[in-house]
């Protein structure tokens, strides 16, 4: 009894081999193949993250009920003018989203700029506001990892 330890005739190649005797291309970029995706992704989501800090800060100009007070913040303001910061925060993070999602090469790196200041912003805001803060900052990170992986000129695209 022979055994044979390839189920494919010896005059034909290997099925994993093309006509060339090359292996078949294979992706090396890993998650750059789907870096474009994030990237719209993410163009999204500075939309609904700015959307979200604009809503923010009208409720805290509007209502300062809605929010925590602390009596010995470093950082302490007054709630009308973190609402007026995250609006204007908020409103730049969602406009840059916007021109993202058209293909605008500047707005990611306009994006990544003013993610970071939105994260420092909600950071800063923590104490008035923690679960939002909380959802806001990761929103951000996330963001901010997926314009930075696309390489347009690594990945072809």
């Amino acid at each position: 009894m022979s055994s044979s330890t390839s189920s494919t005739p010896p005059d034909q190649p290997p099925p994993w081999r093309s006509g060339t005797g090359q292996p078949p291309p294979t992706s090396h970029g890993g998650f750059r193949d789907w870096a474009p995706g994030f990237v719209v992704f993410a163009g999204v989501l500075m939309l609904i993250n700015g959307i979200m800090e604009v809503l923010r800060g009208i409720m805290a100009v509007h209502d300062d009920e809605v929010f925590l007070t602390t009596a010995r913040y470093v950082f302490r303001f007054d709630l009308t003018g973190w609402g007026w910061i995250h609006i204007v925060v908020g409103a730049l993070v969602a406009l840059v989203g916007a021109f993202l999602l058209t293909g605008a090469t500047w707005a990611r790196y306009a994006g990544i700029a003013l993610t970071a200041v939105s994260a420092v912003d909600s950071f800063l805001a923590m104490p008035y506001y923690p679960g939002w803060s909380i959802v806001v900052i990761a929103l951000d990170v996330f963001i901010i990892w997926a314009l930075c992986i696309h390489k347009p000129d690594a990945a072809g695209h």
